[in-house]
């Protein structure tokens, strides 16, 4: 997730159908535009899909009610986070829905070139972190102060990790500060890569199994949170442009509004398709409740949306009918 998911990340998917577990690293679509991208006179529309299971169910929810309360046929793709604002831009995808925010690109196609226009919020604040697992902090409570991190070092070691620390991530396409953080705070820790967010949350699980100790990378909003309590070590506070230079960031990742974009002559043409997504946010709550049932009770992602709408009216005809 850039300055955000610089910060996390984190599925191709037909019509119908999103990934059913959290992603694996997103693959580099590009150059494989939708047919249905940007079609003149069609009451189609095509969404980019990121690899995390928070912006699979924000696309499923709306792909469901595009499709069954305003008859649209719509498209996912799944780039990467960089790569889906040149997809926007050139046409090939019509809105990114979960935005964790991407200034550089913003300045250039929003602001220089206007090929790309804001959606609104989305509703939620992400935020990227590190966390130990609550058990563990409970029994040590000043690991929740990064100064405290090296003392911890030789219990949170594990074989991949070097002989330091370990802190886990998860795929390596995801844009972190992380190993910067590690060498300007002069920690004792490696940053080991899962893969993905799927196999981030397979080890995070079963290290709460088994009750052991461990450091990772992690986001909110996030199911998981639900599953296994984690609880947040405090970095060097956030200031803003602190980030600015990759390679000397010594400070916290920061609390970031999430924001949807569309293609700016789908912003003007796409009519209430445009008007819909434009309306659409929600709370962390709800996101989560989709995700939930998503990733962990294995709806599929029409099943869960479906489930969704069912019973959040009130949330979703607002997003039909708001002017």
């Amino acid at each position: 997730m850039a300055r955000t998911r610089t910060h996390a990340a984190l599925a191709l998917a037909s019509a119908g159908a999103l990934l059913a577990v959290t992603g694996c690293g997103a693959a580099d679509m590009t150059k494989q535009a939708s047919p249905y991208a940007n079609a003149q006179g069609a009451k189609t529309v095509t969404l980019s899909v990121q690899s995390w299971v928070g912006a699979q169910a924000n696309v499923a929810v709306a792909s469901y009610l595009l499709e069954h309360e305003l008859g649209y046929r719509v498209d996912t793709v799944q780039i990467d986070e960089v790569p889906a604002w040149d997809a926007l831009s050139q046409g090939r995808v019509d809105a990114i829905l979960e935005d964790w925010g991407h200034p550089d690109q913003e300045a250039r196609y929003v602001d220089e070139k206007k090929t790309i226009a804001p959606g609104g919020g989305l509703g939620v604040t992400g935020h990227i972190g590190w966390f130990v697992p609550t058990y563990f902090a409970e029994r040590h409570p000043d690991v929740t102060d990064w100064r405290n991190l090296n003392k911890y070092a030789s219990q949170l070691r594990t074989a991949e990790s070097g002989g330091k620390g370990q802190l886990l991530d998860g795929s390596p396409s995801y844009v972190t500060n992380d190993k910067a953080l590690v060498n300007n705070l002069d920690l004792d820790y490696q940053v080991v890569f899962a893969g993905s967010e799927a196999a981030q949350i397979t080890q995070i699980k079963q290290f709460a199994k088994e009750k052991k100790s461990f450091l990772t990378y992690w986001y909110k909003p996030q199911w998981l949170f639900q599953k296994v309590p984690m609880t947040e070590v405090k970095l060097p506070a956030y200031k803003e442009g602190c980030d600015a230079d990759p390679e000397k960031v010594a400070c916290a990742y920061p609390h970031t509004p999430l924001q949807k974009f569309l293609n700016a002559d789908f912003a003007e043409k796409g009519g209430s398709a445009a008007r819909f997504l434009e309306n659409f946010t929600w709370t962390t709550e709800q996101q989560n409740e989709v995700a939930l049932m998503i990733a962990e009770q294995k709806l599929s992602p029409e099943e869960a949306a479906a489930k969704w709408v069912k019973t959040n009216g009130p949330t979703w005809k607002k997003w039909l009918t708001k002017k």
